[in-house]
């Protein structure tokens, strides 16, 4: 089958269409908006505990601070509840905060040394109430968000019962903070007649104007939320940054100045969630080759103080809890537990690496209980024909996992160095060298929203008389390119050059009711809406083409408008047909069967005198999903983006610091848009979760106060930290029919195979403890690598 792969070159990808504007500074941000007359800057008054009773909050010696001009507390918002799924969540906290980070007031101050002395002026008096700090305590009070879930096949109590092996294991994972470079940031300007303007650093703008709205107790219609672009997100603003902008909205509206708010890194890393922490129990059965039998997992998750989207998350961390393997029976349960941290949310993955994460230690596990190679064990029980159906009842369609397999086994010269790994950490343990570990692991990553009514989207084209295109959508770019994969789409079906289209500024004024830029679907949804668009253009622009080739040049509406002696051209019923018959390309449309052919521009000009819409509006749903969240059985998603990675790392046996020395990644992606764009993706999703696996590790003081709050305490991946050798490569794909242009989401499926570098250390560290099974929580830090390296040295400890 890896015979019938072969890795894709570039052929030449447009660049990043703000890659010029980003290099030269000249990228514009929310905080680079210029300063208006009588703008006013923000600043949160927030908990410095977990839990607290806030007996007093005193703001009267902070409003007598020179500058201050005024603050907002939970009395001055209409609506004081928010939540993407359960509205649970206050804007502003009342008598009682839930988390440390928690805001109670917003202060606002002509200058920012004003603000900041008005801030230290703030009095509080707390009361400090018990908080529940882990996810044993919330399952000791049960304390929870929302119901215990569960999806399962099979009869899994019968199979572990008949299993000649199993195993029981916990796995611990902590979160992540997003560190995207640009803070929460937003800046409202009051309109006319009580409406408010709204720049937001958000993925989903629809939602920061509902919320903005609600807590101003103003219509939908009277507020415009606008986002240029953002300075990353990866999922820490898709809902977060919505109540950031109602900070600042409820300043602008009370004052009638423009308000901006822009979070410092310390801020923004104290107040926003995180990745979701998990705790996930499971016993699995299998056979005395590796082959999986049962397993029954409980995930467990921190949802912090709030809902956010913490259970849409669980469900998508138990449907991706077998991976790219296949078990006859298998009972997944997930339950949220509510803990007094910062509510925790999207990122990049959402639930995915977590039920990933289960399934690849047990790959690992189980290749030492049997003494094979775990490479072998995935091998055998990859999804294959026959089986090939997940445990919630999706088929799964163009699977090239076992292709992708060996063919990456082939690459990497997988064998060979396994062979060269075992002689190496034999001489290291005799010698006190340094362990050294291999993995090859994979993904299977669903492309759609788990919840149907987000599967939509919607486009707005226009094409001026000039022959430029302006296209807005309800995605938004946050550096991993959206707006230049869709304006590719949409240049390539008017058969125009890249340059001809400009992407505008997502704005909920043009495109209205929008899904947040999440789940991988950015381009799918809107660039599916925007190419509808550009179909319903193209088939008047070629019935108005098939007429001009009958009528003689001089009496086209170019030259006999302004007399009024044009004899009008009117579409008639075969405006549907037409497209067959003309083709758009290199600026020109042609008619098939004969020599007629018109530069573009002429034809949109000739469509304008003659009164022919040179604008569409598209409108996309992702059509044959059907998942039954009570059940948990039907087809979650449209499709999926699949691949592997081989990482081989080396542990310092002395200090537990991990060097990647070399990464091998393969993945299907279909047709790729943009080559260029989607391997950046790739490379930069799989570093980016390197760090979460191994370095980047949140550390809470007892009061749930998070302390490395800053780029000097959370460590984040640096080019040092790359590996030595790092060889990407995308496969050719023409079986997935299913999306635009056959191609496969990329955003987040990348980042699953960071999990090959955890499994690759435990690899080292089982190798070097003489392959017993060694658990290893997620971040692999180097004291967790040390310790697990050394146990009997830390056992006073």
């Amino acid at each position: 089958m890896a015979d019938s792969l072969h890795t894709l070159k570039d052929s030449g990808s447009a660049s990043h269409d703000s890659s010029w504007t980003h290099v030269t500074g000249r990228s514009e941000y929310v905080d680079d908006r210029p300063l208006l007359k009588h703008e006013l800057w923000c600043g949160l008054v927030f908990s410095p505990y977990a839990h607290a009773k806030m007996k007093t909050l005193n703001l009267n010696f902070a409003l007598k601070v020179p500058g201050v001009v005024a603050a907002v507390t939970a009395q001055d918002v209409v609506h004081n509840h928010w939540g993407t799924i359960f509205q649970d969540q206050p804007i502003l906290a009342t008598e009682e905060v839930q988390y440390a980070g928690e805001v109670v007031a917003v202060l606002a101050a002509e200058t920012k040394s004003a603000l900041a002395e008005g801030l230290r002026a703030v009095e509080v008096k707390w009361e400090k109430l018990p908080a529940i700090k882990t996810i044993d305590e919330a399952i000791t009070q049960k304390s929870f968000i929302g119901e215990q879930r569960t999806i399962a096949r099979g009869n899994v109590e019968e199979a572990l019962k008949n299993s000649p092996h199993k195993l029981k294991g916990v796995v611990q994972i902590q979160g992540a903070d997003h560190f995207y470079l640009e803070s929460q940031a937003a800046v409202v300007y009051p309109k006319e007649d009580g409406q408010l303007e709204v720049h937001s650093s958000t993925q989903h703008p629809t939602e920061t104007q509902h919320v903005v709205a609600k807590a101003c107790g103003l219509a939908f219609k009277d507020v415009v939320c606008i986002a240029k672009r953002l300075g990353g997100g990866f999922g820490g603003k898709e809902s977060q940054a919505a109540p950031i902008a109602a900070y600042a909205a409820l300043i602008s509206q009370k004052t009638g100045r423009p308000a901006r708010l822009v979070l410092t890194k310390d801020d923004d890393m104290i107040i926003t969630g995180k990745r979701n922490p998990f705790q996930i129990h499971y016993e699995v059965g299998f056979t005395s080759e590796g082959k999986l039998m049962a397993l029954d997992a409980q995930l467990f998750s921190d949802g912090g103080a709030y809902a956010d989207l913490s259970t849409a998350i669980m469900e998508r961390a138990m449907l991706h809890s077998d991976n790219a393997y296949y078990v006859a029976h298998m009972r997944v349960k997930g339950q949220v537990c509510k803990l007094n941290y910062h509510p925790h949310t999207a990122f990049r993955g959402f639930g995915g690496p977590k039920g990933v994460a289960l399934i690849e230690s047990i790959m690992e596990d189980i290749a030492r209980a049997t003494q094979k190679d775990a490479l072998d064990i995935r091998k055998l029980n990859c999804y294959k024909p026959g089986e090939d159906t997940t445990h919630y009842g999706q088929a799964l369609e163009n699977n090239l996992l076992p292709g992708l397999f060996e063919k990456l086994e082939n690459d990497c010269d997988y064998r060979a160095r396994r062979t060269e790994i075992q002689k190496w950490n034999q001489k290291a343990l005799l010698e006190s060298g340094n362990p050294r570990g291999l993995s090859l692991t994979a993904v299977k990553f669903g492309i759609s929203f788990t919840t149907k009514f987000l599967n939509q989207g919607n486009a707005l084209v226009i094409v001026h008389t000039d022959g430029s295109v302006q296209v807005s959508t309800g995605a938004v770019e946050m550096g991993q390119g959206v707006n230049t994969r869709i304006a590719t789409i949409v240049a390539e079906e008017l058969g125009l050059p890249i340059s001809s289209v400009r992407m505008m500024p997502t704005t909920t004024e043009k495109n209205a009711n929008t899904s947040p830029t999440a789940a991988s679907s950015g381009t799918d949804i809107n660039g599916a809406a925007a190419q509808k668009a550009c179909l319903e253009i193209k088939k008047r622009l070629a019935a108005l083409a098939l007429r001009l080739e009958t009528i003689p040049k001089e009496s086209w509406a170019y030259k006999t408008a302004g007399l009024g002696t044009m004899p009008e051209v009117v579409l008639g019923n075969d405006i549907e047909t037409a497209l067959s018959e003309v083709s758009f390309h290199n600026s020109h449309v042609q008619i098939r069967k004969t020599s007629f052919s018109i530069p573009f521009v002429e034809l949109v000009r000739e469509a304008y005198l003659n009164r022919i819409s040179l604008s569409e509006y598209g409108h996309f749903r992702i059509p044959h999903l059907g998942f039954d969240k009570i059940k948990g059985q039907g087809r979650a998603f449209l499709y999926f983006t699949q691949g592997v990675a081989a990482s081989e790392v080396e542990i310092d046996r002395w200090t537990g610091e991990v060097k990647v020395r070399r990464v091998d990644i393969l993945m299907d992606l279909g047709r790729p848009i943009n080559y260029g764009l989607d391997l950046g993706q790739v490379t930069g999703g799989f570093i980016q979760g390197m760090g979460w696996v191994t370095t980047e590790n949140l550390v809470y003081n007892d009061d749930g106060f998070l302390l490395s709050h800053s780029p000097s305490t959370y460590k984040i991946p640096s080019i040092q930290d790359t590996p030595r050798i790092f060889n990407a490569n995308l496969v050719h794909n023409d079986g997935n029919t299913v999306n635009v242009k056959g191609t496969k989401a990329v955003g987040e499926p990348p980042l699953l195979l960071c999990l090959s570098v955890w499994t690759a250390i435990r690899d080292a560290i089982m190798s070097f403890r003489g392959n017993q099974v060694i658990p290893l929580a997620i971040p692999a830090t180097a004291e967790r690598v040390l310790r697990a390296l050394s146990p009997e040295d830390f056992s006073s400890l």
